[in-house]
């Protein structure tokens, strides 16, 4: 592809051999791009009931805007630009005897840490991505572009299993080698909508596949080369007898295929989401996008701002765990709770489990983990940041508990792996504390020292907040 002059727009649809739209944006067309997502993005909220003029929601178009340009750039990157001098001559290619890097030498990338976006509803999904390859005509490539390479497909409207072939053929054409193998673990965030996150508490929080795609040497999934390629996978734990095998009935591994049995969805929106997809580049009439529109639409709509009476009554109250304090007081907690939210910064999801501590007073009964646990939620569905929700989670439970209440949330957000933060593993802890917690670092130590057993305890399943790495952030709301 040429220069390009400023105001020129231009789309390729084949590129290395690997079919999907490919385009470059002048200066006067990205901020016409930018613009017409903006526009799209304030007919979203302004259909979820939102003042798009508040503080907290004036710059979310252009956040989102921004974003969403970030995290598909890769339909404007060309594998080969990024290929081109990056291959080095190695000694011993020729000789077929298995050098190191030689023939039958495999060279192997792991744990490249990717996201994409899901074609079938323009949700996140993460990426963890292996990458093997056996030189040939005595070059090797330097290892950084195995994953650059990757995240050009990667930052692309995406379905697990294109995006390995892509990868696989990509690299095949790019650097002519005997063989490329390519794995990817991805993990797909799975929210309950609103009505079935009170019933069920045991939502899944987590939809995981692993899948591969070979070429040359590789491209017979029986090959002897495979064994070697999986067995250094397996050094990193992982299981690869879970691969999901090609040409599977079940292709579809996105859980928002099954909002498509919910009602109508606001159709202003559903042309904003469109309007958006063209944007980026996309056709919105490709086959695989033809529903994307609606099931993101019916899924914000789970946010919507709406007024809704705390229904108190009718649930059941137990009595719950007490950690006695220095004082004839008990401190009552409630560990692991789970939420599920939407960021109004980038309207990204993020979701984690929310701790809440209280101290008894005379005439206040504990209240039963179900209650707690539905204010929880009542809270997490709608546009917010976590500080606000600590905040409010905390004041409504001292409304109903006297006043002495303590809460810590903690949470993955989707905004830290996106938008070119790339912060994978990063987990973010609020508190919010009320009356005497405020004042006594007792009370607040020893419930705090009641968190780590029991919230180890309960991350060990699929359905409390999946922790990558140690990456830390602690806020402290008053």
């Amino acid at each position: 592809m040429g220069a390009l002059d400023e105001g020129h727009f231009i789309v390729e649809l084949e590129e290395n051999g690997v079919k999907g739209g490919c385009f470059e944006l002048g200066f006067e067309e990205e901020r016409e791009t930018t613009a017409a997502i903006e526009e799209a993005v304030k007919v979203l909220l302004q259909g979820l009931g939102e003042d798009i003029n508040r503080e907290g929601l004036r710059k979310t178009p252009l956040r989102v805007a921004k974003a969403l340009r970030e995290g598909t750039r890769g339909y404007q990157q060309k594998v080969k630009d990024i290929v081109q001098g990056a291959l080095f001559p190695e000694s011993g290619l020729e000789s077929g005897i298995g050098h190191a890097g030689g023939a039958g030498g495999l060279v192997v990338v792991r744990d490249l840490d990717l996201f994409s976006y899901c074609e079938s509803c323009l949700l996140p999904f993460q990426v963890k991505c292996h990458i093997g390859y056996v030189p040939s005509e005595q070059r090797v490539v330097g290892l950084s572009k195995l994953s650059r390479v990757a995240d050009v497909f990667a930052k692309r409207l995406q379905d697990p299993q294109r995006l390995a072939d892509e990868v696989s053929s990509a690299l095949q054409n790019g650097i002519k080698p005997t063989g490329v193998a390519v794995i990817l673990q991805c993990s797909h965030i799975h929210f309950p909508n609103f009505e079935s996150a009170f019933l069920d508490s045991n939502h899944r929080g987590w939809v995981k596949v692993i899948v591969c795609s070979g070429s040359g040497v590789f491209e017979n999934d029986q090959a002897d080369i495979w064994g070697d390629f999986l067995s250094l996978l397996r050094f990193r734990g992982i299981n690869v007898e879970k691969i999901h095998p090609r040409g599977s009935d079940d292709k579809c591994w996105c859980p928002s295929q099954a909002i498509s049995k919910m009602g109508p969805a606001n159709s202003g929106m559903i042309a904003a989401v469109a309007s958006i997809l063209r944007s980026l580049g996309e056709d919105p009439l490709r086959n695989e996008l033809l529903g994307t529109p609606t099931r993101f639409v019916k899924w914000l709509m789970n946010f919507k701002n709406c007024d809704l009476a705390m229904k108190l009554n009718g649930f059941g109250l137990r009595r719950m765990d007490a950690v006695r304090s220095n004082g004839n007081e008990d401190i009552h907690s409630e560990l692991n709770l789970l939420f599920w939210s939407q960021c109004e910064h980038h309207l990204l999801p993020f979701q984690g489990i929310v701790h809440i501590g209280y101290i008894s007073t005379e005439g206040v009964n504990p209240l039963g983990k179900t209650l707690l646990q539905s204010i929880v939620h009542f809270h997490g569905f709608k546009l917010q940041v976590q500080e606000r929700l600590t905040r409010q989670i905390a004041e409504t439970a001292s409304s109903l508990l006297g006043g002495d209440v303590m809460v810590v949330v903690e949470a993955n957000h989707t905004c830290m792996i996106s938008r070119g933060i790339e912060k994978f593993g990063s987990s973010t802890a609020t508190v919010a504390v009320l009356g005497r917690f405020s004042t006594d670092p007792v009370a607040r130590a020893k419930f705090l020292e009641s968190i780590p057993n029991s919230a180890t305890a309960g991350r060990r399943s699929d359905n409390d907040l999946e922790k990558c790495g140690s990456r830390s952030e602690l806020r402290l709301v008053d």
